[in-house]
């Protein structure tokens, strides 16, 4: 990477999809960076040029990177921590089979980065952890692997992730200010500097880390008790015959009403994850968080619960053993993100309902490991996806997807009789479907012309 001195050089801990958004936005600001990852194959597709991203910006910025050697990625983590005076944890806290954090990916990361720092650098978290975590684990585990006193001769930081895949370097240059929190005021000071230089927004500097990891949590969690809810307003919408979407866009017409969309569940490695960090730290703490835990099982139940709408309309249909495709497997629109997608969820009822001839579609998804290991087509052409199928079932609000309408589906599909489960409300015609056409929906009433 040529001979600049550590001062301008930030290493990124995960190249995953907040870790590669972190190394672009902080190679568009001019830092060189080395990005660190346990994945060999990820390393070298890194160092050949080979970004897989949904976004333009973070593709071209690592091309540019390698280009000018501005850029590299290496599996050593501990010589990057030699190499730069900024080190940026993004490595994920997974959750184990008993739905508890397992750190052991995260504080591996930890220790590499404090076994390679010398003293003025600066530490930043960005990953998602429990409340608690930067001064119960990061702060001993890095003073542990240095030698290092944290804030006297080590500094460290908080500074949450708060990006959406598919639009994540605007969001750190413009969309959000970013919120920093140091372990004390010199790490404050750093890591609010640090940022200043990418965040057009600002920089909120909070008290503590423990606050600025509850508050990214607390992004996260309003969206799953938000999206419960509007799971639970579209099922009695449905049953009382009306549309969830023209009782949501009324309602929030009120400043104060903010109804979320519907659908077939929640996926992606945060809003699924969250709730479980604040119960962990909850648990420790003697406190339990009812609501929290009740939108999370009721969020979880809706791919069962699109289940029975496909289970409704194959009665309707009366096709024995109907061909069932289903549109999306990333766990949101716009992108390849696949991760605790709930369509995998939907999939695994349909083939316990007995649904033997399933294909998912999705036109960002390459390939998919879950998929073959069950002998499930993933196909990437919605015509081909559809022909000859029964039923067609919407789980993702892909843009592909914002056109469809039930004559474009049935004849795609080929069948006299067919049937839709629009389970992310895209189609719009749903209320005069054509001959030979079962409709049903989160949040609407099952229209049927036979």
């Amino acid at each position: 990477m040529g001979a600049a001195g550590r001062e301008s050089r930030v290493a990124v801990y995960g190249m995953g999809y907040v870790g590669k958004a972190v190394a672009a936005v902080m190679l568009r600001a001019g830092f060189r960076v080395v990005g660190v990852d346990v994945s060999r194959e990820k390393v070298e597709e890194l160092n050949r040029g080979s970004v897989r991203y949904a976004e333009a910006e973070v593709r071209e910025a690592i091309a540019r990177g390698l280009r000018e050697g501005a850029f590299k990625a290496t599996v050593n983590g501990v010589e990057a921590s030699r190499e730069c005076k900024v080190k940026i944890v993004t490595v994920p806290v997974y959750l184990d089979r008993d739905f508890q954090p397992d750190f052991s990916s995260f504080e591996a990361a930890v220790k590499a980065v404090g076994r390679g720092s010398e003293e003025g650098d600066l530490v930043v978290v960005e990953s998602s952890v429990p409340p608690g975590t930067t001064l119960g684990l990061v702060k001993p585990a890095l003073e542990e692997a240095s030698g290092l006193k944290v804030e006297e001769q080590l500094l460290l930081a908080y500074s949450p992730e708060r990006v959406y895949v598919g639009r994540a370097v605007k969001d750190i240059e413009e969309r959000y200010p970013k919120v920093v929190a140091g372990v004390g005021p010199r790490s404050a000071e750093a890591a609010a500097a640090l940022y200043s230089k990418v965040a057009k927004r600002g920089v909120v500097v909070l008290s503590s880390p423990t606050a600025a990891e509850l508050e990214k949590l607390a992004e996260g969690v309003y969206r799953d008790v938000n999206i419960a809810l509007a799971n639970e307003l579209a099922k009695l919408a449905a049953a009382l015959g009306v549309d969830y979407i023209e009782v949501r866009e009324a309602a929030n017409t009120q400043p104060y009403c903010h109804l979320h969309m519907p659908g077939v569940g929640v996926g992606g490695y945060c809003i699924p994850i969250y709730p479980r960090f604040l119960a962990h730290a909850a648990a420790k703490l003697g406190l339990e968080l009812p609501l929290v835990e009740l939108a999370r099982r009721v969020n979880l139940s809706m791919p069962g619960y699109t289940a029975d709408l496909v289970d409704a309309v194959a009665r309707r249909l009366q096709v024995a053993e109907p061909k069932v495709a289903i549109l999306g497997l990333a766990f949101r629109g716009g992108v390849d993100d696949t991760r605790l997608s709930p369509t995998y969820d939907l999939l695994d009822a349909l083939l316990k309902k007995g649904y033997g001839d399933v294909v998912v579609h999705d036109p960002h998804v390459e390939r998919d490991a879950q998929l073959e290991a069950l002998g499930v087509h993933l196909e990437r052409n919605l015509e081909a996806a559809l022909k000859g199928r029964d039923i067609a079932v919407v789980a993702t609000d892909h843009p592909e997807y914002a056109e469809l309408t039930l004559g474009r589906l049935k004849g795609a599909m080929g069948r006299e009789r067919v049937g839709v489960v629009d389970g992310r409300l895209v189609v719009e015609d749903w209320r005069t479907p054509p001959s030979g056409v079962v409709y049903a929906a989160i949040g609407r009433p099952i229209v049927a012309n036979l």
